[in-house]
């Protein structure tokens, strides 16, 4: 997602037939690409609604409605098992590593996008909470959306059917195959 830490020393990556190298992460998250984060930050001082809210006008370029736009954010929390008054939560502040990744799938159903790539979204998860994740993510790609998951546990593949899956060691893919693998 354009993290200055990385450079990319060959090669392009195109999305919908466009190469992204060049573009800036709020440009590619317009695009409709879309990352949850291994280790998701804390935010002091924005609530998680307000953040919703505010990315939701980014990315759309329109403000939604306050009301109508408060009611989905109580729908999805209670889709993921999450009581309401997260929303008026500062974001990520006092959350356990599973009401994180659970808040980053907020964003994503919230925000829409064509492409995700979870990074470790399973990473410290209890078993409901894999779960919940997993139903959810199930349900978002019923949509006709791509997801890549970036995981070191297995496990979470079992809910989530990938078409695809490439096991990597040391920055080399190894092993190409199917679900099964």
């Amino acid at each position: 997602m354009a993290h200055p830490k990385y450079k990319v020393t060959g090669g392009d990556i195109l999305f919908k037939g466009e190469s992204v190298l060049e573009k800036t992460t709020d440009e590619r998250a317009r695009m409709g690409i879309f990352m949850s984060f291994q280790s998701p930050q804390e935010v002091p001082g924005i609530t998680v609604e307000d953040f919703l809210r505010s990315a939701k006008a980014e990315h759309t370029g329109k403000n939604p409605s306050v009301l109508k736009f408060g009611k989905e954010v109580v729908k999805d929390l209670e889709d993921l098992e999450m009581d309401d008054d997260y929303a008026s939560r500062y974001l990520n502040v006092g959350f356990s590593g599973g009401e994180k990744k659970k808040t980053e799938i907020l964003q994503m159903k919230i925000l829409n996008p064509e492409f995700v790539m979870l990074d470790e979204t399973d990473s410290g998860l209890d078993v409901d909470a894999v779960r919940v994740v997993s139903r959810e993510v199930n349900h978002f790609l019923e949509e006709n959306k791509s997801c890549m998951i970036i995981t070191h546990i297995s496990s979470i593949l079992k809910s989530l059917k990938p078409d695809f899956v490439h096991v990597m060691m040391d920055g080399q893919i190894v092993k190409e195959g199917g679900p099964d693998l």
